[in-house]
C-alpha cells in the first residue's frame, strides 16, 4: 500500500528505515514539541520502528514519509482518530507536510467511516498549528500540564476536523 503526491510517496515501515529513523528521532529540533524525549540509541528506534511494522500489519495507517526514495518523516492516524506528523528538520519549511496530511487526510476520509479526525499540538509549536489550520482544522480546547518530559511540562492544544468540512 502506496500513497503517492506529487513530491512525496507515503508507505508502510520497513526495518530499512532504521538509520534514517534513528537520525530524525534523536534529532532534538525535530522532537521539541513531540511527547518523548529525543532518542538516545538505535534500540529505543529500533522498538518505535517494530510497533510501526507491526502495526502497519493490522491497521496500515501510519506511514513512513518518503522524498526520492529516502524516508524524511511520518504522517498517520493513531489512537482512533488522531492524526501526527514528524519531519526531519532539513525538510521543513517546503510543505512536505502540508502535501502529506492532504493525502492523508483524504484516504483516511475515502477508506474508513471516521466521521472526524482530531490533532494535538503544543501551543507553542506555531507552525504546526498554522498548518493544521490552513488543512481545516479547528481548535476544540486546550489543556494545561499534559506531558512531562526533563522534568518540564507542557501543554496542549486540541483540534478537530469534521469529514463534512474536508473538501479537497
Amino acid at each position: 500500500m502506496q500513497i503517492r503526491t506529487e513530491r512525496l510517496v507515503l508507505r508502510g515501515p520497513t526495518p530499512d528505515d532504521l538509520d534514517a529513523m534513528y537520525a530524525l528521532y534523536r534529532d532534538p529540533r525535530a522532537m521539541k514539541y513531540w511527547s518523548t524525549p529525543p532518542h538516545q540509541d538505535r534500540a529505543q528506534t529500533k522498538a518505535l520502528l517494530d510497533r510501526y511494522i507491526a502495526s502497519w500489519q493490522v491497521d496500515p495507517t501510519y506511514f513512513q514519509l518518503t522524498l526520492d526514495g529516502k524516508y524524511i518523516g511520518n504522517v498517520g492516524k493513531h489512537r482512533d482518530d488522531e492524526v501526527g506528523f514528524i519531519l526531519h528538520p532539513d525538510h521543513w519549511r517546503q510543505g512536505y507536510i502540508q502535501e502529506a496530511m492532504t493525502a492523508l487526510i483524504t484516504y483516511l476520509f475515502e477508506t474508513t467511516t471516521l466521521e472526524r479526525l482530531t490533532a494535538e499540538a503544543d501551543p507553542l509549536n506555531i507552525g504546526s498549528i498554522r498548518m493544521l489550520s490552513g488543512l481545516g482544522f479547528t481548535e476544540t480546547h486546550r489543556a494545561s500540564n499534559t506531558f512531562c518530559i526533563n522534568n518540564q511540562w507542557s501543554d496542549s492544544v486540541y483540534f478537530t476536523l469534521p469529514r463534512g468540512d474536508w473538501a479537497r
